[in-house]
């Protein structure tokens, strides 16, 4: 067995002309898998025995589709049909005369034009774990190989992680080609280009690349090629494990690369020059490069109307502030800076403090980490169930914290608005980092109170400003002088008219940032 792999994990033994040689081969990979098929078959025709081997796995292929567009055919057509011999295949190779027998099959036997021709061990055990059929025929080194997946996936569901409440309801699944599909329906331009390659030395996963061959940046296609070929694994399961293999920001919370499972939300992306990985295995798409701004963008900000759309997004970037510095704010306040507060505000903490032992920091860790463990309770409970311990756990323990004497109304108020504040980023994995850095927020500000909290949210913006993200700066378009900026302020803070919008963000080529015309009438 060791023999017929080299270092890579790729199978180097070769095909055969003499097809006892590849079934011995197939036998030996595939030696206790019994969900592998393996089908010995003669048939006859002008007098000659032709000798085939069908291999397939059960599960992972359309079985009925294969007995009716491959079996049911040659059976037709082939006089004297045997399957299954006892006495087995002869070794040796046979000439079957002036007649090209693969080309026969290959060309008119096999009804169904989905076909291909593999001349290597490699691709042929790789096309049949994927489900495909390989067809092996006697006296030919090369093998037909039959598209016949059919693969155990879930339907099309609605977007759970980024619901809308108008606009497209579909989203991404586990299978790579629903997904390509599904961005093909939405983009009907031959300059859409789809490079599918593996990942995955053992698991041998499929992704793709998508992008527009006119829009995007030069080298940009290139440069994720290369990061992706520098590594050497064993498998990947999900797109979030190759989004770790390209993130060279490790030490970076922010996340520089964009997951989305909304197929509407990747075809406008690619439409503005961004480029899309979609991961079989996987219900999440990848784009690059992203930018602070993007993960604020939620897709029904375009299907409704500009200034509704425009209050949602104010009301996001207020929540992120209130996500990541409310408590922090309140603990230095409360901690050091009282003479800051109105009298009557002042009062009102002082009595809701009242019988609190505990100081305010402590208060504030406390709740956080309440709240922090109920969200998690939550995720990991089945459906209703999950719903309702995050809801109820909340009241019941809060209320119970506070006629204890161990928390204040007032810090229930200030975790609670935080908490809420953080479900209204569109991003899951964005929100993530304003859950990890407001407790950054809340060491700092107990350590030196106001002058740490400045000091806080001071680095946090020298960091997003060092970040770039496949060549764009991360701040785009605020602290960025590159060309258009003006342009993508429109869809920033404010998003303008969708007619307003005429050119392309800076993801987009140079010299391909126009998008939108005014017909002279």
């Amino acid at each position: 067995m060791e023999q017929l792999y080299n270092s890579n994990h790729q199978i180097v033994a070769k095909l055969e002309k003499d097809l006892q040689k590849n079934i011995q081969i197939i036998e030996t990979l595939f030696q206790n898998c019994d969900d592998i098929v393996k089908k010995e078959f003669r048939f006859y025709r002008q007098e000659q025995s032709i000798y085939a081997y069908m291999v397939y796995v059960d599960g992972l292929t359309d079985a009925e589709m294969i007995q009716d567009n491959v079996i049911a055919p040659l059976q037709r057509r082939m006089v004297g049909y045997t399957a299954g011999l006892e006495t087995g295949i002869a070794s040796g190779p046979r000439t079957y005369g002036e007649s090209d027998i693969f080309q026969l099959f290959f060309h008119s036997e096999i009804d169904t034009a989905d076909l291909k021709e593999e001349t290597s061990f490699d691709g042929v055990i790789n096309s049949i774990l994927k489900g495909d059929t390989a067809l092996f025929l006697d006296g030919y080194d090369t093998v037909i190989i039959i598209s016949s997946k059919k693969l155990p996936v879930r339907s099309i569901d609605e977007a759970k992680t980024e619901a809308v409440m108008r606009g497209p309801r579909d989203s991404f699944n586990e299978s790579l080609r629903t997904s390509t599909a599904l961005i093909r329906r939405r983009i009907k331009d031959p300059n859409c280009k789809i490079i599918q390659e593996t990942f995955g030395e053992r698991s041998r996963t499929d992704y793709a690349i998508i992008y527009m061959e006119d829009l995007v940046q030069e080298g940009l296609v290139d440069q994720i090629k290369a990061e992706l070929d520098a590594y050497r694994t064993d498998a990947i399961y999900d797109s979030g494990m190759l989004e770790h293999f390209m993130n060279r920001k490790w030490y970076s919370p922010f996340p520089i690369i964009q997951s989305t499972e909304r197929p509407d939300k990747v075809a406008s992306s690619i439409l503005e020059g961004r480029v899309a990985i979609a991961v079989d295995n996987s219900p999440e798409v990848l784009l690059f490069p992203a930018t602070f701004n993007t993960f604020f963008q939620a897709s029904d900000d375009y299907y409704n109307q500009w200034s509704v759309a425009t209050f949602a997004r104010i009301l996001r970037y207020i929540a992120s502030i209130i996500a990541i510095g409310l408590p922090g704010f309140y603990i230095a306040i409360t901690g050091f800076h009282l003479e800051m507060l109105p009298t009557e505000l002042l009062l009102a903490i002082a009595q809701a403090r009242s019988g609190i032992t505990f100081p305010v920091v402590l208060e504030v860790l406390l709740m956080e980490l309440e709240f922090e463990l109920l969200r998690e309770a939550g995720i990991r409970l089945p459906g209703a169930m999950g719903n309702t311990i995050g809801i109820v756990g909340g009241l019941i323990v809060g209320q119970a914290a506070v006629e204890a004497g161990l928390v204040s109304t007032i810090v229930v108020i200030v975790v609670a608005l935080t908490a809420l504040a953080s479900f209204t980023i569109p991003s899951e994995s964005f929100a993530s980092a304003y859950r990890l850095l407001k407790f950054f927020l809340i060491i700092v500000s107990a350590i030196w109170g106001l002058y740490g909290f400045i000091l806080g949210m001071l680095m946090l913006g020298i960091h997003l400003s060092g970040l770039v993200s496949y060549g764009v700066p991360y701040m785009v378009p605020a602290v960025s002088t590159a060309s258009g900026r003006y342009e993508s302020k429109k869809d920033f803070i404010l998003r303008m008219p969708i007619y307003t919008m005429k050119k392309r963000p800076v993801f987009t080529r140079e010299g391909q940032r126009n998008r939108m015309r005014r017909q002279k009438r």
